[in-house]
This record gives structure tokens, sequence and C-alpha cells, in this order.
């Protein structure tokens, strides 16, 4: 899969949710946290650099540098 964003700063903020499978999302989060990326384990910003473990499955929350909300999950919503 390939993510490209515009340059910032943008007018409009968007959410966009990703369902991955285990190893991209093991992949993910190291990225994340080798290149000392905010993310959150819930959309409201409050747990930092956790992981969501809800729904039988793994999720986190991070901002693209548009501000744009992402979140990548495991497991579909019920």
């Amino acid at each position: 899969m390939l993510l490209q964003f515009a340059e910032p700063p943008m007018e409009r903020t968007a959410a966009l949710r990703l369902l991955v499978d285990d190893e991209l999302f093991d992949r993910a989060y190291q990225r994340l946290a080798d290149r000392r990326i905010e993310n959150w384990a819930d959309p409201f910003r409050e747990r930092a650099h956790e992981i969501n473990h809800q729904h039988g499955g793994r999720g986190g929350y991070f901002l693209d540098p548009g501000r744009h909300g992402l979140e990548f999950r495991t497991r579909p919503y019920p």
C-alpha cells in the first residue's frame, strides 16, 4: 500500500482508518517508535505510546504531517 500526503498546512483535516494484518501492525508500530512519532491507543490522544487491545485485536492512532488522524487496527469494529 502506498499513501501519499499533500504538503502541509491543509485547510481541513480528515481521518483515515486502516485495517492491517498482525505483521504490518508490528512493522508500522515499530516504525512510529523508531522515528519517535507521537502515537496513542485512543482517538482522544490520552494514552500515549500504548496499544489499543479492544475488539480482540490491536490498534493505534497517529497524526500525519498535515495533522490528519490515522488509525490502524488488526480487527474490524463489530
